[in-house]
């Protein structure tokens, strides 16, 4: 809910200092701060990404700003990066939609058409950079925040861009709002094979990325815009809670693998789940040619032996290698292989141990030409 009390120009001044200099640059131009960094200013969370909205040109402001920005013609956008932070401007547009999930066709427009165009009330929201700070509120954001609601701006919000379903579960787990009842009937309608998989996929890493993702994904499955593997939202809890702490927040991107673990597919991790290999070496032959997320997901789904090889196990190499061999009279072919293999086995399981005990176990086997 929004924070009481909250005195806008100073709370941006504290959040976004840098704004100073975008006040220089625009002189006289209408510049705004915009959706979601006005939205937290007013729950009390502080900074957020940096959303400008100029009734003007973007790209030139951003020009004026000192760096060299990175331009979007189509949608009139700019990002340019100020005081180590990355500022999106955009100029003032409506827009319209050739078909359902269809990129939007956008022209300049003026604030009150611009937060019209926003996906829901909490983000249709602004604050001038000039004058004294006032809040924009055209749509009620303010009062919607206060009473923890999420509300669509208009009826064909979702079929126009059905990726705002998504964003809306994405908000209502994070803020712990609730979709108003006519906004929750519209999700449940929101059809999302109109939308490209590149772009649900981008929409749906944004959700996994979220501290309270796996609620969020449950609430997909509650509207019923997406099906969950069984145990979706309980694996991606405990995916979560494992990446949250070494060793394993160094394995795996944690927005991967929690969207892997909430909607699949199912790989071999409920496999390698129910192995409980007896030896070290018997532990590196199952994990080493898995790949990450899936050895994360075998070790939220209990294969604790999985600690001791990322800790320990997948870091044991040994001190000779093929060169060796081939100086003490082994020639190239499978023999070298072999012998080093089962040199690296007994080091494993402590059956061999230092330089000489490696080399005389790889020659061995390698002599013998045999496992």
């Amino acid at each position: 809910m929004a924070a009481p009390g909250v005195n806008l120009g100073e709370a941006m001044r504290k959040a976004y200092p840098e704004l100073d200099a975008v006040r220089e640059a625009a002189g006289e131009e209408p510049v705004y701060l915009v959706g979601g960094a006005v939205r937290d200013l007013l729950l009390g969370r502080g900074r957020a990404d940096i959303d400008l909205m100029v009734e003007g040109d973007s790209g030139a402001l951003a020009a004026r700003l000192g760096a060299d920005p990175v331009e979007h013609e189509r949608f009139a956008t700019a990002k340019v990066g100020l005081d180590g932070h990355e500022i999106d401007i955009a100029t003032a547009r409506a827009e319209t939609y050739a078909q359902p999930g269809a990129l939007p066709e956008v022209r300049p427009a003026k604030l009150e058409e611009d937060l019209a165009r926003r996906d829901f009330t909490i983000n249709a929201m602004a604050i001038p950079l000039r004058g004294e700070p006032e809040l924009i509120d055209p749509r009620h954001g303010r009062a919607d925040l206060e009473d923890g609601v999420l509300r669509v701006l208009h009826e064909s919000s979702f079929a126009d861009d059905p990726t705002r379903a998504l964003r809306a579960a994405r908000y209502a787990a994070r803020f712990d709002f609730a979709p108003e009842p006519r906004t929750e009937q519209l999700l449940r309608a929101a059809d999302l094979s109109t939308v490209s998989e590149d772009r649900r996929e981008a929409e749906l890493l944004r959700i996994a990325a979220e501290p309270r993702a796996p609620q969020a994904f449950e609430l997909l499955a509650e509207w019923g815009l997406m099906e969950l593997r069984d145990g979706g939202v309980e694996l991606a809890t405990r995916v979560a809670e494992l990446l949250a702490s070494p060793p394993w927040n160094e394995i795996a991107y944690r927005d991967r693998a929690v969207l892997v673990a909430a909607l699949g597919p199912v790989g071999g991790e409920a496999d390698l789940a129910d192995r409980a290999p007896e030896r070290p070496s018997d532990a590196v032959e199952l994990a080493h040619r898995r790949g990450p997320v899936e050895l994360v997901l075998a070790r939220a789904l209990g294969a604790e032996w999985l600690d001791r090889y990322i800790e320990e196990w997948r870091a044991v190499e040994l001190e000779v290698d093929g060169e060796d061999l081939i100086a003490a009279g082994i020639p190239q072919g499978p023999a070298l292989g072999r012998g080093l293999r089962e040199a690296l086995r007994r080091k494993l399981d402590g059956e061999a141990a230092g330089r000489e005990q490696e080399l005389a176990v790889a020659l061995e086997v390698a002599r013998r030409g045999e496992d």
